[in-house]
């Protein structure tokens, strides 16, 4: 009797362990402003719910923050980060910190230099860089989170703080960017797993691009983060179609696993908010197929601003309540 108990409880425990390792999580950054703004959200039957609690509530065990250096309104600075990752923390929600290195977006098509850096020079700017990154996650420490991970640039696609770390230019000067965003998490949170992310996930070339040059000029990284968007991915002439977005970003998953032998996760995702039936049968597919058809390799998908409503086509409410896309998470 007391052997059966032993063997159920270790069970149990490897079956917590396999789902622990991994992540469904939402970039949920917009969550202060949204509320500044008197914007109430709430859950499918009517109720009223505060952002994080009703993530948690959808299935979700991770958040996603972005962090600006200045932003103008305060909103996305380090200490309205600081917020939002304890409410996420009290509800046992892992935490992702997403360093832009901007005072607003960056992605593929803007890698703004923050207002303050704008006239240092190369050294000078991987100080800069490395002492933002250490203050903000020392105010993140101090205020007891514990960030599992962190992303050094956001969709670096081509590089960062252009044009000094405009990676087609200065491949280099990129690298030794990320290196300086790489030791200044060590240095904080020394077990946090440090992200390199880059948009279309389901294009190989680009990712060998970025992680051959950082690989070349010794940067180090512990984690790929992937963007996966069908839209965008359709948008650009990447794919036809859906499908071809999730076979190929799965493809291209265990490929850069086998090139790198760096652990993965799609750290962005979102589907058309218009078509909520086809939107929530293409998640649960991602989702399914990253636990299930990489070894083990991917570690989470994270759905980008699902409580966005209005001028953003991809997120996952109406009428300020989720809609049959992130049943996908629930299900899972």
């Amino acid at each position: 009797m007391i052997k059966r108990l032993l063997l159920t409880m270790m069970a149990c425990l490897a079956m917590q362990v396999v789902a622990s390792d991994f992540w469904l999580g939402a970039d949920i950054s917009g969550t202060t402003e949204l509320e500044a703004r008197g914007v109430q959200l709430y859950n499918a039957q009517g109720e009223p719910r505060e952002n994080t609690q009703l993530m948690h509530e959808l299935g979700l065990n991770a958040v996603r923050l972005r962090v600006w250096v200045n932003p103008k309104d305060g909103f996305c600075s380090p200490n309205d980060v600081l917020v939002m990752a304890q409410r996420a923390q009290r509800l046992g929600m892992a935490v992702m910190i997403d360093f832009h290195y901007s005072d607003w977006w960056a992605d593929p098509a803007k890698q703004n230099i923050p207002e303050a850096w704008k006239d240092l020079d190369y050294e000078q700017m991987k100080q800069a860089l490395a002492d933002h990154t250490r203050r903000t996650l020392q105010l993140l420490k101090s205020g007891g989170i514990d960030v599992r991970w962190v992303q050094v640039g956001n969709e670096t696609t081509h590089g960062m703080l252009w044009d000094m770390g405009r990676a087609e230019l200065h491949m280099n000067q990129y690298a030794g960017l990320t290196q300086a965003g790489y030791d200044a998490v060590k240095q904080v949170y020394p077990e946090a797993q440090v992200i390199v992310h880059l948009d279309g996930g389901c294009d190989p070339m680009r990712y060998h691009f970025i992680f051959d040059g950082l690989q070349q000029h010794g940067a180090q990284w512990d984690m790929i983060g992937l963007s996966v968007y069908p839209y965008w991915d359709q948008d650009a002439g990447l794919e036809t179609d859906d499908e071809g977005t999730l076979r190929d970003c799965i493809a291209n998953i265990n490929s850069l696993y086998d090139r790198y032998g760096t652990e993965l996760m799609i750290v962005e995702t979102g589907y058309e908010v218009a078509r909520p039936q086809e939107g929530k049968q293409f998640m649960r597919r991602l989702i399914e197929a990253a636990r299930t058809q990489t070894g083990g390799h991917c570690h989470g998908v994270f759905y980008w601003a699902p409580e966005l409503e209005g001028h953003y086509p991809l997120g996952a409410f109406k009428n300020h309540r989720p809609t049959a896309i992130m049943d996908a998470f629930n299900s899972h």
